[in-house]
């Protein structure tokens, strides 16, 4: 079902009409300095591989109770790093791991990066992304064709306005960070 959502996504302040498209949704649920849900319009038939993958993951449970563990104000809020960024885990592994699933090859596309844009993270290699994941928080030229996009944020834009940010120049979270507390996959 397709459906119009009101969401602030690309400059803040400004409400602009988005549309959903046909699903499916990712569904996060976030807990600590942020609090709410934020609804990711999936997009399949741009990188059908890394939509697969986050999917199976989410529909697993492996990012339930995943923090956000680098957040870079003006930037971006990176998550999903289901070996090390458990909730209660070592928060000095977090970012380092990834899933038991081989690494996904990259599925780069024309689509921007923008306010509410959401993009596989990866190392060095193009084809290095598994498991994580981040936010826009505002415009990011200079990711694009060199990140795979997957989805954009339809619903909770004020939810990701307001996940704890990180220190330094890497954007480390100190002490308690946010965390996704429940993450779905609907229709």
């Amino acid at each position: 079902m397709r459906k119009l959502v009101l969401a602030a996504v690309f400059a803040p302040g400004l409400a602009l009409a988005q549309e959903d498209g046909p699903g499916p949704n990712l569904v996060i649920d976030v807990e600590g300095e942020a609090n709410g849900t934020i609804v990711v319009d999936l997009l399949p038939e741009v990188a059908p591989l890394h939509v697969e993958r986050i999917t199976a993951l989410a529909e697993a449970g492996a990012y339930d109770d995943v923090v956000f563990h680098r957040v870079i104000d003006g930037f971006m809020a990176q998550t999903g790093d289901v070996e090390f960024g458990k909730l209660g885990g070592d928060m000095g592994m977090a970012g380092r791991g990834g899933s038991d699933r081989p690494d996904v090859p990259a599925e780069f596309s024309d689509i921007p990066f923008e306010r509410g844009t959401v993009g596989m993270a990866r190392a060095a290699s193009p084809d290095s992304a598994n498991s994580q994941f981040f936010i826009m928080f505002d415009e990011g030229a200079f990711l694009n064709g060199q990140y795979t996009v997957f989805g954009r944020v339809i619903e909770g834009m004020d939810v990701v306005d307001a996940i704890k940010r990180g220190e330094g120049q890497n954007g480390a979270v100190i002490g308690q960070p946010d965390v996704m507390t429940r993450v779905r996959v609907e229709e």
